[in-house]
């Protein structure tokens, strides 16, 4: 193909791609896997919040382990299994396709599982049970090399499935249908609700299980329940629709970083029809439409040039280290663009990485009686955060979009930015209520004279429904509002990657939250032992401070995402219509800026 040449119709492409097998084979799709998708992610949910909503006191507990040691594992342990998303999409896109990831991954998380529940059930995988008047014995490095053996195997699994699990269900639906292409953003709301009724149950049952039957037992249902799920997924095969790997898509960032680099010193072209597109070449990449020049970042441009050096022939692939199309130059612009967005939602997972760690201590201090025989167990706080989520899903898809459309003429209501907006400024009131709270049951602590015992203090542990509750509305919002825009916004053959990297925001989030611990920790010690972040008496601490430096970090952050919302361009694409390849329309094609 030369330069400035007209673009072909869509039908010949679209016969091309099917000639050379782009389109898998099996294409149904449509509502009829979801149950099979969905259970997949919900065992895995299950295994994960069942562990994570309880781990501080199974390491405090069970393993003897100081409490920011604790609090810093917790959130450590989060931010691997959010990190490896990355290196799941990155199979996933390039090589073994979303399916096959999805499978290996959950067998790897089920030993992993596996290995998790005999260490919480063998004796001789943990130091013995406390004994009065006696220091606790702390885990041995053997029982805790154990402990991360299978805390690590299950970070890996997860790195396969949470990328993959939520792009492959939002593949089902064709884009280029109209009468699928509206269900995506639907789907994003359903896929977090499922997930939320996951969460709900690990935090309300598992952790009651924990707490009051056993460890291995507790564990022992969700290793169970995924193996029932592995079984579903594999057996919903023949329904999927399998999209194809089209190729690493680091390395074609890299070919356009490298082309753009090779031929900095030549001048722009006058039109940008004179830059090099090739249909035929970037079919398996633009299956859903074709990624239209923008005039952002030009000097990347300059990658589609073409020169006598590439030695263009007809019929010929050139060499992608010296020559891209326009289509591959914008799939690096459009992630570029995401990059400053994408870092906004950080630091709202470290305001929320909280609640399992110190928002869980402050709970464990509190009377969380309902009747004279039965307590809320601490871990089971977070079903106020689950319960306040799925009800603003609900609510957002029943009424608020519906409200809204008839404004703003979207069939999702508002923009997804709009809507991580809100959620920015509701976490900001979850972190300076949390302050306040804290406040209050410290002064309960010292009106019973309990600031330096560890014994419940005499004030409702509903106190602090209210900083749960926004947190979950807050997710609502801005976590759903995120993951919309990393698949909408992502070029479609790297959309495995793009939801990697909602996960990874929630794995730097943790890793933010563990240096502000640590930092906070050091650096508010006192000569006299004082500390707002107190190892083993939350009492003696000024945890209120902690909350407001993170309101403080989070209306910032607002600030910047503001600003970065006001500058952002989305994506021009030009949309393959179903409808006008099955009435043999070429000319048809629709023009769009998904929002």
């Amino acid at each position: 193909m030369v330069p400035g040449r007209p673009v072909r119709h869509q039908e010949t492409k679209m016969e091309k791609m099917e000639e050379k097998g782009f389109h898998a084979k099996r294409q149904k799709g449509g509502m009829a896997t979801m149950p099979f998708i969905f259970a997949n992610e919900a065992c895995e949910k299950l295994a994960v919040v069942g562990f994570n909503a309880n781990m501080i006191s199974y390491l405090t507990g069970q393993l003897h382990m100081p409490l920011t040691k604790a609090a810093n594992t917790l959130t450590n342990f989060g931010g691997t299994a959010s990190l490896t998303p990355l290196l799941g999409a990155f199979f996933a896109d390039a090589y073994t396709g979303r399916f096959w990831t999805i499978t290996i991954a959950s067998m790897i998380y089920q030993i992993g599982m596996t290995s998790l529940t005999l260490s919480a059930t063998l004796p001789n995988l943990r130091p013995p049970q406390c004994k009065e008047d006696e220091v606790c014995q702390e885990a041995d490095a053997g029982q805790l090399a154990i402990l991360y053996a299978s805390l690590l195997l299950t970070a890996l699994g997860s790195g396969g499935i949470r990328p993959c699990v939520v792009a492959f269900g939002a593949d089902q639906f064709d884009e280029t249908d109209p009468k699928q292409s509206t269900k995506t953003w639907r789907y994003f709301n359903w896929y977090y609700f499922v997930m939320g009724v996951s969460v709900l149950l690990a935090v309300t049952v598992l952790v009651y299980v924990q707490d009051n039957v056993g460890w291995g037992l507790g564990l022992g249902i969700p290793t169970i329940a995924m193996f029932l799920s592995i079984i579903a997924f594999i057996i919903g095969y023949p329904l999927y629709r399998n999209l194809r790997p089209a190729g690493s898509p680091f390395t074609r960032l890299l070919q356009v970083s490298v082309a753009a680099f090779r031929k900095r010193k030549l001048s722009m072209v006058s039109d940008p029809k004179l830059l090099y597109q090739n249909e035929e070449l970037d079919a398996p990449i633009s299956i859903g439409g074709r990624l239209l020049h923008t005039k952002h970042m030009k000097f990347l441009d300059k990658a589609a040039i073409v020169t006598e050096e590439d030695n263009l022939k007809a019929g010929q692939t050139p060499n992608l280290w010296r020559l891209s199309t326009v289509h591959r130059v914008e799939e690096l612009k459009s992630i570029i663009r995401m990059g400053p967005i994408w870092a906004a939602g950080i630091l709202l997972i470290t305001a929320y990485a909280q609640q399992g760690t110190f928002s869980l201590q402050q709970a464990k201090s509190m009377d969380r009686h309902l009747t004279k025989s039965f307590q809320i167990p601490a871990g089971s706080m977070s079903v106020f955060t689950m319960t306040s989520m799925l009800t603003t899903i609900a609510i957002y898809d029943r009424l608020f979009v519906p409200f809204f459309r008839r404004f703003t003429g979207l069939d999702r209501g508002i923009t997804f930015l709009h809507r991580m907006g809100i959620g920015f400024v509701i976490s900001i009131l979850a972190t300076l209520v949390a302050g306040f709270v804290e406040i209050k049951r410290r002064h309960a602590a010292a009106a019973n004279g309990l600031l330096n015992s560890h014994h419940t203090i005499p004030i409702s542990v509903f106190w602090l429904v209210p900083q749960y509750s926004l947190h979950g509305i807050a997710e609502a919002f801005m976590s759903i509002g995120h993951l919309e825009f990393l698949y909408d916004q992502a070029p479609e053959s790297m959309r495995s990657t793009a939801t990697a990297l909602f996960w990874t925001a929630i794995s730097v989030g943790n890793y933010v939250s563990t240096l502000l611990v640590t930092l906070v920790h050091k650096f508010s010690a006192g000569p006299d032992g004082s500390n707002w972040l107190p190892d083993n008496n939350l009492n003696k601490g000024k945890l209120e401070y902690f909350y407001w430096l993170i309101t403080l970090m989070q209306v910032v952050n607002l600030v910047y995402y503001l600003i970065c919302a006001k500058m952002y361009t989305f994506k021009p694409i030009q949309m393959h219509s179903k409808e006008a390849s099955d009435s043999k329309d070429d000319g048809v094609v629709e023009l769009t800026n998904k929002i």
